[in-house]
């Protein structure tokens, strides 16, 4: 598409929709009389945090922060019936040769927690770009051109990897330390970025080289000194916050993540320092999609990338100058609609007797802790606003603040080709959420529906390439070493196969490496007591 064809396209939208909402700003009260208030810093789609929630004294919700492991105490398999192998059908065709017969099997998950986890990622900038309308982004395997400070090791940005964000963001104080400023590359020209409380401008950048990896490329100091694993984008422009409080948060959205492919191990966390916070998540890294080494798991939910029509990524050039066509817009999935994110196919929901099924208009957002549900969705499980089973306070990207109902739905069903997601008495909250197809979207799925799961989320490229998945594998349970290939219960047959190797080391010729499980990230090779307590903390988990 000629750059002049895509400005008559676009000619006069010139304001950036990463995601917005309409709130149920002022229809809750904070809470009950005899309800308690807990502060808490959750993300939430669309660049807003939640501040606090509020609840009943005798039915606060499961969060992450206080679950001793990530495996949830009630777990089960369980078979679905002819219907569903009717439903995925037509989608096995698409992705496998399978012969799909009953039974098919869901993995259940019983209250999952309210917050899910956040997917940090390394952030560097380069300023690599193309000529002048050259407009396109360029997926890159390695990082390009040349830093803009003369210590990148350490002036590197933390944020999100956020597949619900159409336009990538860089908040003010990461792009002073990262150099975007000093360099003389923010032009003059801004967008509006919409939230649930209001509406904030943002300088747009020059064409520059974007670069990330997973917080494991950064070194115990701190020091950003491993760029092997980094993969990006070079002539891509990006939204800069323009200062105040609060800063708009740095996310890396869909842009970047249709090109490659991002692994999320639950099972290994890794925690950073930088500048004084700490950053704690599951360890991520990104690969090109044919890469051999990218983990491989059976179970695949589709995924489809709307607006449909994408063709490419690109900015929208200014066109009032004479030699130089600054970005008047920062770089969006361009195709028959700009600004395309990523939608589950198929999203069930019960609550009660009332049910709304094959929703496909959930947004797919790993920038969000939180599940969401629309208006539509509310309606027809009979929801009801003015009587929320809990509320969360909401603070928008304007730093105002709006309230929000809040409520446990019965279930949630994600088809999938091989085994089913499922969920039981799941916290969710109610917001309407804009749509990049216009109107609003069904609801929002979060990563607090995922903190059990290894998964792989694969971008599929753009026009005519791959559709978009998520593949994704449930977490062993720790302590499940009995019989051979685990039985998803920590019990009697786990402590005695444990007792048969006590005291054993990595080199004894009976070494079972599944019994040393002390520390996690990087066992010991020495079955003891610190074992014996992973072993304990664990016991009596998945029953």
């Amino acid at each position: 598409m000629k750059c002049f064809d895509l400005y008559r396209l676009v000619r006069g939208c010139l304001l950036l929709l990463l995601i917005s909402f309409v709130g149920w700003a002022s229809v809750v009260q904070a809470g009950q009389a005899d309800w308690q208030r807990q502060q808490v810093n959750w993300h939430i789609t669309g660049g807003g945090r939640i501040k606090a929630i509020y609840y009943p004294k005798n039915k606060a919700p499961a969060m992450l922060a206080g679950r001793k492991g990530r495996w949830p105490k009630k777990f089960r398999r369980q078979a679905l019936g002819p219907e569903a192998v009717f439903r995925l059908a037509p989608l096995a065709q698409k992705f496998t040769t399978e012969k799909f017969t009953t039974p098919i099997f869901a993995s259940v998950i019983d209250s999952p927690p309210i917050d899910g986890f956040v997917p940090w990622v390394v952030v560097a900038i380069t300023d690599e770009r193309s000529d002048e309308l050259e407009l396109d982004a360029i997926p890159r395997a390695s990082v390009v051109g040349n830093y803009l400070t003369a210590n990148p090791e350490s002036d590197y940005a933390i944020g999100i990897f956020d597949t619900g964000a159409s336009a990538h963001v860089i908040g003010n104080a990461a792009a002073i330390q990262a150099g975007l400023f000093s360099a003389d590359l923010i032009t003059s020209n801004t967008c509006t970025i919409f939230g649930v409380t209001g509406s904030v401008d943002a300088w747009v950048s020059q064409p520059i080289g974007l670069f990330i990896d997973g917080l494991g490329a950064v070194e115990p100091s701190g020091l950003l000194l491993d760029t092997t694993g980094m993969v990006g984008e070079t002539n891509v422009s990006i939204a800069v916050g323009q200062g105040g409080s609060p800063d708009l948060p740095t996310a890396i959205g869909s842009p970047m993540s249709v090109y490659f492919t991002a692994s999320f191990r639950n099972d290994q966390q890794v925690t950073v320092i930088h500048d004084g916070d700490e950053f704690s998540g599951p360890d991520i890294r990104l690969y090109e999609s044919d890469d051999p080494c990218i983990p491989d798991y059976s179970n695949i939910i589709p995924l489809e990338l709307r607006p449909l029509g994408a063709l490419s990524v690109q900015y929208i050039p200014s066109l009032e100058g004479m030699f130089e066509f600054p970005p008047a817009s920062p770089s969006v999935i361009i195709g028959n609609l700009s600004q395309s994110i990523f939608f589950v196919h198929s999203v069930d929901l019960t609550d009660g007797d009332k049910s709304t099924i094959d929703k496909d208009r959930f947004i797919f957002d790993t920038g969000a802790q939180i599940t969401v549900v629309g208006s539509r969705v509310a309606a027809r499980l009979a929801l009801k606003p003015y009587e929320p089973e809990f509320e969360v306070e909401i603070q928008g990207i304007t730093g105002d603040i709006i309230m929000a109902p809040g409520f446990y739905i019965d279930s949630i069903q994600i088809p999938a080709l091989g085994e089913w997601l499922s969920f039981t008495d799941i916290p969710v909250v109610l917001l309407d959420v804009f749509s990049p197809e216009g109107g609003t979207a069904d609801g929002v799925i979060g990563m607090n529906l995922f903190v059990n799961y290894n998964f792989v989320f694969r971008g599929g490229g753009l026009f005519l390439q791959d559709d978009p998945t998520v593949e994704f594998e449930l977490i062993g349970i720790v302590g499940d070493i009995a019989p051979e290939d685990g039985d998803r219960m920590v019990n009697l047959l786990d402590l005695a196969e444990f007792a048969d190797h006590w005291l054993e080391l990595s080199t004894s010729p009976n070494w079972n490496p599944q019994c040393d499980m002390f520390p996690q990230s990087a066992p010991d090779g020495r079955i003891d007591f610190f074992d014996f307590a992973v072993l304990a903390q664990h016991w009596a988990e998945g029953t």
